[in-house]
């Protein structure tokens, strides 16, 4: 699985980009966020306010309950603002 990091996530996480093998009891876009927080203090920085980050599977927007697998590409965007 490969697992994209944008803007203040890139950041905090001190990684664009990384690819894993996905952990047997990870099912979801949610799931998957537990298991990276697990992973150390920067990954619970970078999803402290989940409720705000946006997340996609293969490029296209998903909810957190959304299914994931070995082969998806998934990525995490903090909110954006324009001007």
């Amino acid at each position: 699985m490969k697992i994209l990091y944008f803007a203040w996530m890139r950041q905090r996480i001190g990684s664009s980009a990384e690819t894993i093998d996905l952990p047997g009891d990870v099912n979801t876009v949610n799931d998957l966020v537990d298991w990276l927080v697990g992973r150390g203090e920067n990954y619970g920085q970078a999803f402290t306010k989940r409720e705000v980050i946006r997340a996609a599977v293969n490029q296209e927007y998903v909810r957190f309950d959304h299914p994931v697998s070995n082969d998806d590409e998934i990525a995490f965007f903090p909110p954006v603002t324009g001007g």
